[in-house]
């Protein structure tokens, strides 16, 4: 008679502790374990860029707009860029909506949101470099040492036709972009996640763009205790009068900063000749020993390359930006962000590593 085979407990993904002071733990770079949730953390370390009320803000109803993060002009010129990246011309409607094909439905879907495959032009790397935006980052996570992601763009023009969302299979549970969580609310420990938005031209009610649940957010704790079991973790089931659904005012140049708790999603564009336009960049405490993930960042910055962490980057189907664009240029802070330099390392070593590509300390990739 055979024995069965012993049951064997999945592994559990090994946690890399960032290089912060306040202990941050994470095996992805996205989300976090922290001995305090975001939302009652004790600032030990002075506001750079919010207020008091923009901080209480953040707190309370997860979320906070830093106006003109970057100078209006340089989200201008990221909108130009967006444009140009996809031979798009934004004086001509009627070619946003022109038949390409998709190389999967993933693609389909991307297309449909809107979304552009770029993430390493020099543009891109200029906003995660700027130091009003590493500052408010240093804000709400109170520690310094952050590493940035490497996102794409966003130019969403009118959902109609080939853009249109009704093309998009409807389910039942699961993400939606209309409104949806960024980590699963059901676990008694949620991770901690931080994203955000530049907005490269002005928001307007036709054109969609970034709403969310402030509210929801405000009253979590009570509301889940009143769910059913078996709720679904990322798609909440609320009463929108009871708690409604805002967005925020937005302007070229501002940054939007949520909380992975905020429950948010992207309204549609029903706008006639508009487009919603916005950079995804967010920061996160830096996984420097986490060597693997390091790597591969730096990999992706040099040559180029499509950003592994997250499965929906697939590329630009037409013409990669390998094969478009030189290597971006870092400043010493930006070498940081990205990983190239350690955070430990001196101001010195940040500017060589900055200027020539390579990790002055670090094992060369």
């Amino acid at each position: 008679m055979m024995s069965s085979a012993p049951h064997h407990r999945p592994r559990r993904p090994y946690l890399h502790r960032a290089a912060s002071d306040l202990p941050y733990f994470s095996a992805d770079g996205e989300s976090y374990l922290a001995q305090t949730t975001l939302r009652e953390l004790s600032k030990s370390r002075p506001l750079r860029v919010l207020s008091e009320e923009d901080f209480a803000h953040w707190q309370t109803y997860g979320y906070v707009v830093v106006r003109e993060a970057i100078p209006a002009e340089a989200a201008r010129r990221l909108l130009d860029f967006t444009w140009e990246f996809q031979g798009l011309d934004p004086d001509r409607p009627d070619s946003w909506h022109e038949d390409r094909p998709f190389r999967s439905e993933l693609d389909q879907q991307l297309h449909v949101y809107g979304f552009v495959e770029a993430y390493h032009h020099q543009l891109l790397w200029d906003s995660r470099q700027a130091q009003r935006v590493y500052d408010a980052f240093v804000d709400v996570w109170d520690c310094e040492e952050l590493w940035v992601t490497q996102d794409r763009l966003n130019l969403n023009p009118p959902n109609v036709k080939n853009r249109d969302r009704a093309l998009i299979e409807p389910t039942d549970r699961g993400f939606d972009i209309e409104l949806h969580w960024d980590i699963d609310t059901t676990l008694g420990v949620p991770p901690q996640r931080v994203q955000g938005i530049i907005a490269l031209n002005d928001t307007r009610p036709e054109t969609g763009g970034f709403q969310c649940n402030p509210e929801l957010f405000r009253q979590f704790e009570e509301w889940k205790v009143s769910q059913p079991a078996g709720r679904d973790p990322l798609r909440p089931a609320v009463d929108r009068s009871e708690f409604p659904v805002v967005r925020p005012e937005l302007h070229p140049g501002d940054l939007l900063i949520w909380n992975g708790l905020l429950a948010h999603g992207v309204a549609r564009n029903t706008s006639k000749d508009e487009v919603r336009a916005v950079q995804y960049l967010s920061m996160m405490p830096a996984l420097e020993e986490h060597e693997k993930l390091r790597r591969s960042r730096v990999d992706s910055w040099r040559h180029l390359r499509t950003p592994r962490w997250n499965r929906t980057l697939v590329g630009d189907p037409v013409l990669h930006e390998s094969k478009r664009y030189p290597t971006a240029t870092l400043s010493e802070l930006g070498s940081r962000l990205l990983g190239l330099t350690s955070w430990q390392e001196t101001d010195t070593d940040a500017a060589a590593d900055a200027q020539s590509g390579e990790p002055s300390c670090a094992v060369s990739v």
